[in-house]
């Protein structure tokens, strides 16, 4: 009844989760992250992960990203099933639909920071302009500085701009804050949740830092490889009102 009554107020979820679990084996010993999680992402919506480390957000959203597959359980994108079987399928699924933004900022050194921005819209149908995405993180000055001559608020900016060139259908972010300062932080928030408002796509972000839920539509809190709770937010903080 209540996956009904979701889609009758939300429409078919760009993507759901259905019994997800995960298992890691370390030798004779066998860990379990996942043990049957299920969740639907709605186009539109913007939903801050919380837990703490170890509880699962951040293997749970690999798997929703196609970089991770899971032990059993099933993940739909727009209604099609993700196989876990098939690389090259999990690949294509990444490169056309998926957007990432990680803490550490994974540019690549040997491109400039319009480079690096313009490689990732080389991967999309539909991609959004490098340079105007340069302009939009404020940094169409540094179009030509190497990521190591960019500080960490720069490099992070790059990251999402090379993130959102390609127009996908998901953002996933995974601590996309965590070693920024608060200032730089607001700003990288602005630029996610703009993202999410301006070109009305769903995006997931995991973080730690609590208040950072105050800008969600929805908040879900994992605990020991579960769901330990859901709540809505019928009014989303801007960004520059979060307390850091």
């Amino acid at each position: 009844m209540t996956e009904i009554r979701e889609r009758a107020e939300h429409g078919i979820p760009v993507l759901r989760a259905r019994e997800i679990k995960k298992e890691y084996r370390l030798g004779e010993l066998t860990l379990t992250a996942l043990r049957g999680v299920s969740l639907s992402v709605y186009g539109r919506e913007l939903i801050v992960i919380l837990g703490p480390s170890g509880s699962g957000k951040s293997t749970m959203m690999n798997i929703l990203g196609g970089t991770e597959t899971a032990s059993s359980g099933e993940v739909y994108y727009r209604e099609k099933a993700l196989d876990w079987s098939d690389q090259d399928a999990l690949t294509l699924y990444r490169r056309k639909h998926v957007g990432f933004v990680f803490q550490f900022y994974n540019l690549l050194p040997g491109l400039t920071a319009l480079e690096n921005i313009q490689l990732a819209g080389e991967l999309s149908e539909h991609p959004i302009g490098a340079e105007e995405l340069l302009k939009e993180v404020g940094l169409s000055d540094r179009a030509s500085h190497f990521p190591n001559r960019l500080s960490g608020g720069e490099q992070q900016r790059i990251a999402i701009a090379r993130a959102l060139c390609k127009n996908p259908d998901i953002l996933l972010c995974d601590e996309p804050t965590g070693a920024l300062d608060s200032k730089t932080g607001i700003q990288v928030l602005r630029l996610i949740y703009d993202f999410s408002r301006s070109y009305q796509k769903p995006v997931v972000l995991i973080t730690h830092n609590a208040n950072i839920a105050k800008m969600a539509d929805r908040v879900i809190y994992f605990k020991d490889g579960l769901i330990e709770r859901e709540e809505g937010n019928a009014s989303p903080l801007p960004p520059e009102e979060i307390e850091w």
